[in-house]
């Protein structure tokens, strides 16, 4: 049995938050669990591209609402708030359409990523798209390696891409490292995500880990009353 697991969920009531959160809903756990996912399915192909780093689900007896952090704010909002509103229609419809929506009321709301590069999602989506412009891998992983440890923030950043690298006929996986990132720290601010390039010879992954220094009891509190004071 391997002992790696997953930096998010190690830090779950730690000092990481869940990512969907119920409130007294009336739904089935199980009809509640399927509209999480094919919500987060629907996204993540409709808005590739808009270099989404974050997707949260609050459920409530009467609203369903859905949180979505881009660095683009601008592409999903659309001109004159058109691509908001196309989005909520189609992603209505889609949960109509699969019985997994009934009389609540949807609601999205879309929020800018104040520093892109500090945000691992970000991270792996900007080096697949240089992947996908055709650019050779280690320029791809060195530039945004760069970028990232140029933010005050960033203390540690660990990349490794791995597939058909550079066409290859064997695939091959390649890690680049810089900075501390502890793993088994529970209280180390390590950002974490998954994404892959497509490419015309095969699907290149890509695993970004940010470490942002120790997160202590009086900054979990702070957090915790800001988030509730936006709520």
């Amino acid at each position: 049995m391997s002992h790696v697991v997953h930096p998010y969920s190690h830090r779950l009531g730690i000092i990481r938050n869940w990512k969907s959160r119920w409130f007294g809903t009336k739904e089935s756990y199980v009809n509640s669990l399927r509209g999480d996912i094919v919500i987060r399915e629907f996204l993540d192909k409709k808005l590739r591209g808009y270099f989404v780093g974050n997707v949260e689900i609050e459920r409530e007896e009467k609203a369903i609402k859905v949180i979505i952090e881009t660095s683009r704010p601008g592409m999903v909002i659309g001109r004159k708030g058109e691509g908001s509103t196309k989005l909520k229609k189609e992603l209505l419809s889609l949960l109509t359409k699969k019985k997994l929506i009934g009389n609540e009321e949807l609601r999205i709301d879309i929020q800018e990523i104040k520093s892109p590069e500090s945000n691992a999602s970000v991270a792996a989506q900007m080096i697949a798209e240089a992947l996908e412009k055709r650019l050779p891998f280690r320029r791809a992983v060195k530039q945004t390696m760069e970028k990232v440890m140029a933010n005050r923030d960033v203390l540690g950043v660990k990349i490794i891409v791995a597939g058909r690298l550079g066409g290859a006929d064997m695939a091959r996986k390649e890690k680049i490292k810089q900075g501390r990132i502890p793993l088994q720290t529970l209280r180390a601010d390590i950002d974490f995500s998954r994404f892959e390039a497509r490419l015309p010879y095969g699907t290149i992954g890509i695993q970004v880990w940010i470490y942002k220094g120790e997160v202590f009891d009086s900054q979990i509190k702070s957090r915790l009353s800001s988030k509730k004071l936006e709520m």
